[in-house]
């Protein structure tokens, strides 16, 4: 497969046919010739989902300038890369990241697979509404390694209302909360992120969500959200659910699976009903290429038994029904050996290998735990029917993932989607999987300056050989870092060159403009 990537490049490069210099002696008149960065010889896959050409690009300050044939003998450069040999792409875009910036600025993680821009707010948590501008001064002031794209999130929007729990707010309160959620819009975040499977969120009826989605609408911006449930028997409910907010919003289904779920049939059935008939907003999805999942382990509590329960009294009042619930609901999701912990004093372990080592039942274990004392990864998830999901236009990449999660997700997606899909699988083309990592990311999201390579467009790079490209995390080991990223730029600077790492930061707190 190496060898068919350089031939591929060789006849790329020898078939090219430059600009006219006159042409180019024309934009250095308007442009002046001073530039940052060279970037020459390097195969560009710009993002788009275009075929790959060969093509140089010239940067100054955070921007591309020039994408095309150079005549050195008319530039001058402060910093030239040679990318022989080599692939240029847009950074990518992580559609549904998890991280705090506050305490891990530097995201490493991210940046070692290739990511330059990462959505945060997810799954309905975010900073409060009143807290959002200075926080965006504050991350703008640190710098970050990535670029952060916020979302405001719905269950934090509940809290901070006044709502909370309630299952029927009045209309008062709805408008209080559809405030704060114009006001975060109206302060640069790019949309709203529900987390309907958790608490508070899974308390809001179809009348809250229509309110929220008609201001998202009304400001241009997405719905993002982890849906209601994603059991095999209630996704399609679920998704049915969001996509009735299409009328009002564009709308995005995070994280897309389908638990219990087999097969590339019954993926082709959630295809049809994302996609199938056209809708007044787009609808999306995203979803991150492992078969494991990661969350609390309040997944597997019944509601009743969480917030605003009390949950020592159910485990009083209701201990039999409670140890009934978690025996079956592990069973459904393919038993103890399918529950990683990913938290201390468990991390590393699964619920069977504490079923042994405390020989007790799981239930009991679970019950003693209880929905709030720890999170894990949960192996429920179906190869084919996934891998089906992802080959559809409509569906991008995501990591889910966080600098320290305990699952590979957080430091191998998108290594492992050019890795597994694109050179061993030949699942994806690599301009294909390039376009859902970035350049439809951008479209989906509402980003016109990055995601794509063109001159104007801000000078998110990378530059890499595919066939070197690798995630090295396991769950045994999740937090190593992906290779193959030897070269990585943000907002026009070095964030990884010759694959050391730069000692400073350049990553941006972006705003969505109105």
């Amino acid at each position: 497969m190496r060898y068919c990537y350089l031939v591929t490049l060789s006849l790329l490069l020898i078939s090219c046919k430059p600009h006219e210099v006159k042409s180019f002696e024309a934009f250095i008149k308007a442009e002046g010739n001073n530039f940052d960065c060279w970037i020459q010889n390097g195969t560009l896959i710009d993002g788009t989902g275009s075929d790959a050409y060969p093509a140089d690009i010239l940067i100054r300050d955070e921007e591309i300038i020039y994408v095309g044939w150079v005549d050195p003998n008319l530039i001058k450069v402060a910093n030239l890369i040679d990318a022989r040999q080599k692939i240029v792409t847009p950074g990518f875009i992580d559609a549904h990241a998890h991280g705090d910036p506050l305490l891990t600025p530097d995201f490493d993680n991210f940046l070692r697979m290739g990511v330059t821009s990462i959505c945060l707010g997810q799954d309905g948590s975010s900073v409060k509404a009143a807290e959002l501008p200075n926080w965006l001064v504050h991350i703008d002031s640190l710098q970050p390694g990535v670029n952060i794209i916020p979302f405001m999130g719905h269950g934090t929007l509940r809290r901070e209302s006044g709502i909370g729990y309630q299952e029927d707010p009045s209309d008062s309160l709805l408008n209080v909360m559809s405030g704060l959620l114009d006001q975060a819009l109206e302060q640069g975040c790019f949309g709203l992120s529900t987390g309907l499977e958790y608490t508070p969120g899974t308390y809001a009826n179809e009348k809250e969500l229509i309110a929220l989605a008609k201001t998202v609408g009304k400001r241009g911006r997405l719905m993002m959200s982890h849906v209601r449930n994603e059991d095999d028997n209630a996704v399609q409910a679920s998704l049915e659910e969001l996509i009735a907010l299409a009328d009002y919003c564009s709308v995005h289904a995070s994280h897309l699976k389908v638990v219990y779920g087999k097969g590339e049939k019954r993926a082709e059935e959630i295809l049809n009903l994302l996609f199938a008939k056209a809708r007044p907003q787009s609808v999306t999805a995203d979803l991150y290429p492992y078969t494991a999942s990661y969350t609390g382990i309040g997944i597997v509590f019944p509601a009743w038994a969480k917030p605003p329960a009390d949950y020592e009294q159910i485990k009083r009042e209701r201990r039999g029904e409670l140890l009934d619930f978690l025996r079956n609901k592990i069973q459904q999701r393919n038993g103890p050996e399918a529950t990683l912990f990913g938290t201390a004093r468990y991390a590393g372990l699964t619920l069977a290998d504490l079923e042994r080592t405390q020989d007790r039942p799981y239930e009991e274990i679970l019950m003693d735990i209880g929905p709030a004392g720890a999170s894990g990864a949960y192996f429920i998830m179906d190869t084919p029917l996934q891998e089906r999901l992802l080959q559809h236009p409509g569906v991008v990449l995501g990591s889910d993932g966080s600098p320290t999660m305990r699952h590979p997700r957080g430091y191998g997606s998108f290594a492992k989607a050019i890795e597994t899909y694109v050179v061993q699988d030949s699942l994806l083309s690599l301009e294909a999987a390039i376009y859902k990592m970035c350049g439809q990311t951008a479209e989906i999201l509402g980003l016109p300056d990055r995601g794509v390579i063109a001159p104007g467009r801000k000078a998110d790079i990378l530059i890499f050989d595919p066939t070197t490209v690798k995630a090295q995390a396991t769950y045994a080991e999740p937090h190593q870092y992906a290779l193959g990223f030897e070269q990585v730029l943000v907002n026009g600077k070095f964030a990884i060159r010759n694959g050391k790492k730069a000692s400073q930061r350049h990553g941006q707190c972006l705003r969505s403009i109105p």
